[in-house]
């Protein structure tokens, strides 16, 4: 008697699901915490000193803009050195496009691209840094940096796609606070996160990709109108276009160079209007929010992707030299406006000033600049330091300037002590001397090293320091992680050993079956071990792709090796018929798995992924190489192939021959579409992005939607039924066997309406691994149908979930944020959507895992029509059982034990220096697996009971 119902096993898994979404969202709650930073903005106490307050401190009262601007002014001591601000942002313009890397000039076709630029750098009339920006590397977090000097949170990456307004102290707020007129030209994220701060603007979407030329146009166009007016103090111009240029087309497009010379046009424009000086001192600032990896991507950490630019034109009395280019943080941009235009510095900056800035200054300016800088970093390290106090040297005389402090050592809090006073102490001996008149150069400089080791050490510190985390709750959430994949394992030990039973027939062989592991099991379970042990290593994790690879290379290896061993073991004293049966079958399973390996060394040399290897040669990049008249052939070999295969899959099913006819005939026309599509607009540069494109992809996605929904509701309904061989003429035996078709067809026409919608989604490169990853899991699931003895199905089921991950990683995805194709995700939508753009995009990114995991509808089916057969009493409890609970379990499984390995891991890691650009970003996509996960066993659990619930009213009927 089987000790797990369908009731219980259900319950459970939900219950274990359900379980396991409570853990991880705990957890990601209490690791993705908002950092702890002060209440507030910044007013006119930030102009006091934080550890020896005096008695009049804090006696401010509300002022009028004019009142605060004199106020600050007054309290300062330090003149605003310019009257108006132009900030441009070019979006994901890489610094090395304008000044080079490694001590190497740009690359000559972008020097050439930007001429008027470069020959500013040349005359050192602008000066250009390499503004470092904090991973995530996207738009919105890296905007709050610069504005406000705070590190942003990784969650940001997410709510980049929703943008909240800003209720931190920022640059903005401070601007408006004395009263100045603001306008903004261009990305919307700066409308959403201050949505009242603007006199005019004119916001574009900025998710649009396909638009590279109206997003820029719709700010140019205001451009000449808003440099005669003299209203505005702040002037935004944020382009969009370059960074769309590299999500469709990467660095190296032809529409590059254009959008280059387009911006250099820009900022020649913009220069002149200075020149002239009708309108008082402006300052010209050109940043970038961010890079961009070869492919035009973004969001990690790597070089390519974190090398923003900072370029400042019109500093007053510069040096009229090349400029060094020196590299500072982005954060460093908001203490540097502040103290530039005269006001406070935002309360949670952790940016330090960049002192060339202030040349112009006297020396007393330029260190108050400093100790005004210092002062606000030490009241952000109380907030986060409570034992962090130097009050017991308020009132203390020295003997010398900061003689009696040497080295700083101990903990923390000592060393920022140590290093603030011996700064205050310096600078208060250089005031002195200067009131005597006898201040020396050498004692200028020892004040200004003095403030630069504590600045330096106190923004590293805040920059890289974890965010606290409450251990309880992320303890709760692991907690119930571990407890919901010890339900799913157990589930799962349960149902092998009620199979295995009733397979026994409750004999005596039942103990020694349930110990006798065969290699492919023992390799299936070592895979596991080996991805968690890998999962500890921040390179392994960056070139995971290599590791299931291998692995999946190394299970069909094992595969075939036993494939050979069976031919051995047929008995030649069998009847000829028997015996050429059981050779032909063999013949099938080793070619099975042979394609398998010949297609798996393919796909593996198809896209060199992580992040060491990234640039050497591989097939796509030979094939971008050549053009299009490499890749549309692929395109359309690969399409016809994919069509090709499904019907021959479909043919199998020759006694309900012409119900399939019409089913095929169904997919058929959107297959003739998706055709339509390559050829007339699908290319290998830049996707189409006209009017008519866009029609026809919703046409195919309508038509995709339509025929897939339909054809999963009509088939159990009109499946033709028939006896199968080796079962009785019962009708409770010929309806089951109409089951079985009905999830074999309906398990194809999933992953074939899947396949068609990836060649229009995924790049133009990938059409090819689509092909070769739904052929591989058709020719997988032919080995094991034709594999004597019958592997055992939680065994089938892992196989096809690593041909899924595996191919995750041969379709260009690695654990970094920058190859999320963002340009794919947009194919088919007229206007911004956030949900629409996002569900694309997941589809893309989860291609092939999901493929995987629908495919599983044609192993159930397969296991269902041999439990028929083996089975001497039908029953419907038992074939839900061992038919639908493998291809949910197992992957669930699985995936528990991945989540929870690498939970722990992450915890482990959370103060490790590649926390945020490595584990944390391969935690994202954990938890984006798990979700993939979810979506498709709910789909082919939906499927199941729908398909049996229906022929169920059929057998009825019957009756």
């Amino acid at each position: 008697m089987s000790t797990l119902t369908c009731t219980k096993l259900t319950l459970l898994t939900l219950a274990a699901v359900v379980i396991q979404i409570i853990g991880l969202s705990l957890f990601v709650l209490g690791f993705f915490p908002v950092k702890p930073a002060l209440s507030g903005v910044s007013g006119p106490e930030s102009f006091t000193s934080p550890v020896c307050p005096s008695a009049e401190d804090h006696n401010f009262t509300i002022q009028s803009p004019d009142e605060l601007k004199s106020l600050y002014l007054e309290l300062s001591n330090i003149s605003p050195s310019y009257d108006r601000l132009i900030l441009m942002v070019v979006d994901g313009l890489p610094a090395e496009f304008v000044l080079g890397r490694d001590d190497r000039p740009a690359p000559e076709i972008f020097r050439k691209s930007m001429p008027y630029t470069q020959s500013l750098l040349d005359r050192g009339v602008a000066t250009g840094y390499h503004a470092k920006a904090a991973p995530p590397t996207v738009t919105m977090p890296r905007l709050k940096a610069m504005v406000s000097g705070s590190v942003g949170g990784f969650l940001d990456v997410a709510l980049n796609f929703n943008t909240q307004e800003l209720l931190d102290d920022n640059l903005i707020g401070q601007f408006f606070k004395i009263g100045w007129k603001m306008v903004m030209l261009g990305d919307e994220t700066w409308l959403k996160l201050f949505p009242r701060s603007f006199t005019r603007h004119d916001g574009v979407h900025s998710f649009f990709v396909k638009d590279t030329v109206q997003v820029d146009h719709n700010v140019s166009r205001h451009l000449d109108a808003e440099l005669l007016m003299i209203d505005w103090k702040l002037l935004i111009l944020h382009y969009l276009g370059l960074d769309h240029v590299g999500h469709t087309g990467g660095r190296n497009s032809v529409l590059m160079g254009p959008k280059l010379e387009e911006m250099d046009e820009v900022i020649k424009k913009i220069h002149r209007s200075m020149v002239q000086n009708k309108h008082g001192r402006t300052l010209l600032m050109l940043v970038s929010d961010h890079g961009m990896t070869e492919n035009g991507n973004h969001g990690g950490a790597s070089y390519e992707e974190a090398d923003a630019l900072m370029l400042l034109i019109g500093l007053r009395d510069y040096d009229r030299r090349p400029s060094t280019h020196k590299t500072v943080n982005q954060v460093d941009i908001t203490p540097t406006l502040a103290l530039l235009f005269g006001v406070p510095i935002p309360i949670n900056s952790a940016g330090i000033l960049i002192a060339d800035t202030l040349k112009s200054l006297e020396a007393a300016q330029q260190l108050r600049a400093l100790e005004l800088n210092t002062w606000q970093l030490f009241r952000l390290l109380q907030a986060q330091l409570p034992d962090l106090s130097c009050s017991s040297s308020c009132g203390v005389d020295k003997d010398g300037p900061g003689n009696d402090i040497g080295e700083c050592d101990g903990n923390t809090e000592e060393i920022f002590c140590c290093l603030y006073i011996k700064a205050a102490d310096l600078h208060k001996a250089w005031k002195s001397c200067q009131v005597l008149g006898s201040n020396k150069v050498e004692d200028y400089r020892s004040t200004v090293l003095a403030y630069n080791d504590f600045l330096r050490t106190a923004s590293e510190w805040l920059s890289r320091r974890a965010t606290n985390k409450p251990v309880g709750l992320l303890a709760f959430g692991l907690t119930g992680m571990i407890l919901s994949s010890l339900i799913l394992l157990s589930l799962l030990y349960q149902l092998e050993q009620d199979v295995c039973m009733i397979k026994e027939d409750r004999t005596s062989h039942f103990s020694s079956r349930m110990h006798k592991w065969h290699m492919d099991e023992i390799f299936v379970m070592a895979i596991v071990c080996f991805l968690v042990l890998s999962m500890g290593s921040s390179s392994l994790i960056e070139e995971e792709q290599y590791i299931w690879h291998f692995m999946t290379s190394t299970l069909y290896f094992l595969l075939l090796r036993k494939a050979v061993q069976s031919i051995s073991s047929v008995n030649t004293q069998d009847q000829g018929n028997f015996m050429e049966r059981q050779i032909k079958r063999r013949f099938i399973q080793m070619s099975s798995i042979i394609f398998v390996l010949i297609s798996g060394r393919i796909l593996r040399g198809w896209h060199q992924g992580g992040v060491n290897w990234t640039n050497f040669p591989d097939i796509s990049k030979w094939l971008e190489s050549e053009g299009t008249a490499y890749i549309k052939p692929v395109q359309l070999v690969s399409l016809l192939l994919l069509t090709t295969s499904g019907f021959y899959a479909l043919s199998f099913l020759r006694p309900s021959k012409r119900f399939v006819i019409v089913v095929g005939l169904s997919f058929l026309f959107p297959a003739i579409l998706v055709l339509q599509y390559i050829i007339n607009y699908q290319s290998s540069g830049v996707p189409a992005s006209s009017n008519n494109a866009t029609l026809l992809v919703q046409i195919i996605y309508a038509t995709l939607g339509t025929t897939t929904f339909g054809i999963v509701v009509a088939v159990p309904w009109f499946m033709p039924v028939r006896n199968p061989k080796g079962c009785s003429s019962h009708h409770y035996n010929v309806l089951h066997v109409g089951i079985a078709d009905s999830l074999y067809l309906i398990g194809l026409v999933y992953i074939i309406c899947w396949g068609l919608l990836q060649l229009l989604l995924q790049q133009p490169i990938n059409s090819a691994p689509i092909l070769l990853l739904l052929v591989q899991i058709l020719a997988s699931m032919c080995s094991s149908s034709n594999s004597d003895p019958e592997p055992k199905q939680w065994v089938e089921v892992a196989v096809v979930y690593y041909l899924g991950m595996a191919g995750h990683f041969a379709l260009g995805n690695t654990n970094t944020i920058a190859t999320i194709d963002v340009a794919g995700a947009y194919m088919g939508v007229s206007s911004h959507s956030t949900v629409l753009s996002g569900i694309l995009m997941f589809m893309i990114t989860y291609a092939a895992p999901m493929l995987a995991l629908l495919s599983m509808l044609i192993n159930l089916s397969r296991r269902s029509k041999i439990s028929l057969v083996n089975a001497q009493d039908v029953d419907l409890h038992f074939l839900l059982k061992t038919t639908l609970a493998y291809p949910c379990l197992v992957p669930l499984g699985l995936n528990s034990i991945f989540l929870v390995a690498y939970t722990t891991i992450l915890l482990l890691m959370r103060n490790h220096l590649f926390v945020w650009s490595v584990f944390s970003p391969k935690y994202m996509y954990v938890c984006a697996t798990t979700a993939c996960i979810y979506i498709g066993v709910l789909i082919v659990a939906s499927t199941v009971f729908y398909t049996y619930s229906t022929l169920g009213l059929r057998k009825m009927w019957i009756r």
